[in-house]
């Protein structure tokens, strides 16, 4: 694997103690294809201020305030969310759900135990690969 450059070393991120960075599976698994940037705009938001267990709690008005939103379209980007089971919400409560594959159970299923031998780096690099 060729080594990525780092561009800027003294701006080099690190775990926050609030415990707000965003999970890559959001990409690798494709939990945003075809979702709306209202929806993902408010991802973006809920992870950000989200709590270790993803847990934060703003007021509808609050939140479109801060998004530049309408009520409306503040709405809809949270049932899409909700839908597609990126996040639970009960007013004014969020939670942002972790992420899991969007295959259903049957199309992943575990490889058969071989009884051999195999690293902890080949066996996370069976796990990543596509299906």
């Amino acid at each position: 694997m060729k080594a990525k450059p780092i561009l800027c070393p003294q701006r080099l991120r690190h775990v926050p103690r609030q415990f707000s960075w965003i999970d890559q599976r959001l990409v690798r698994d494709g939990h945003i294809r075809g979702r709306s940037s209202q929806a993902m705009a408010l991802y973006l938001f809920l992870c950000t201020v989200a709590d270790a267990q993803g847990a934060s709690y703003y007021s509808d008005s609050k939140v479109a305030e801060l998004l530049g939103f309408g009520l409306g379209e503040l709405r809809a980007g949270r049932a899409e969310l909700v839908a597609v089971g990126l996040i639970a919400y009960s007013c004014p409560f969020y939670q942002v759900l972790s992420l899991e594959p969007q295959a259903a159970p049957a199309e992943r299923l575990p490889e058969p135990r071989t009884g051999e031998e195999r690293s902890f780096g080949e066996i996370l690099r069976s796990m990543m690969e596509e299906p």
